[in-house]
């Protein structure tokens, strides 16, 4: 990523209001250089997924500012004018759980995010193919999700996310569904497919 990465000062917010209003967010400032991994690490409750979720332009922060490469997409205000063309196209997402749509198979869920962005068929797919391919879930391509298991279902949401080449990855407790073997697999996996998208 060009710029500054990521860039986030005093970033708020706030549930509900009055006596029942909670900051999750309470004036985080933070910077991630290009390439560079970051764990969050707090106990339950201390605002990690509502950071990530901010930052993904998936809820409405309060107030505060956030920069992704050259990009100020927020400044006590939305300036990004196309959020999900920015989460499409600049932020990949893990989660804890795998998401997967369940009427399309393996490749086809990998797939649909370029597709839906404007690259080919032909060309969807064979990065979808290469991505399978790296994260060593290739022989399931055409399996549909309900027929893999819990690791490999993690891996293909893995080729999801990195699908579009986004500059930004945002793993949310990727690894929590998971037993400790396959959780630091999914880790090892994730350093080197960010390293080498």
């Amino acid at each position: 990523m060009s710029g500054n990465g990521i860039l986030i000062e005093g970033l708020t917010k706030r549930y509900g209001s009055g006596d029942t209003a909670v900051d999750a967010l309470k004036g985080v400032n933070m910077a991630v250089a290009p390439g560079e991994v970051v764990g969050l690490i707090g106990p339950s409750g201390s605002g990690k997924s509502t950071l990530l979720k901010c930052l993904g332009a998936v809820i409405d922060p309060t107030a505060g500012r956030m920069v992704l490469g050259d990009q100020v997409i927020y400044d006590n205000g939305w300036k990004a004018r196309d959020l999900r063309a920015l989460r499409r196209d600049k932020i990949g997402f893990v989660f804890q759980a795998p998401y997967l749509i369940p009427f399309l198979d393996v490749t086809d869920n990998v797939a649909l995010l370029p597709m839906l962005a404007g690259v080919s068929n032909r060309a969807a797919r064979a990065r979808a193919l290469e991505l399978l391919t790296a994260l060593d879930v290739q022989h399931r391509a055409k399996a549909m999700p309900s027929q893999l298991s819990g690791g490999e279902q993690q891996r293909v949401a893995i080729a999801r996310g990195l699908v579009n080449r986004p500059p930004v990855i945002l793993a949310d407790e990727p690894t929590a569904p998971l037993d400790s073997e396959r959780a630091m697999a999914v880790i090892r996996i994730l350093n080197r497919v960010v390293k080498n998208p």
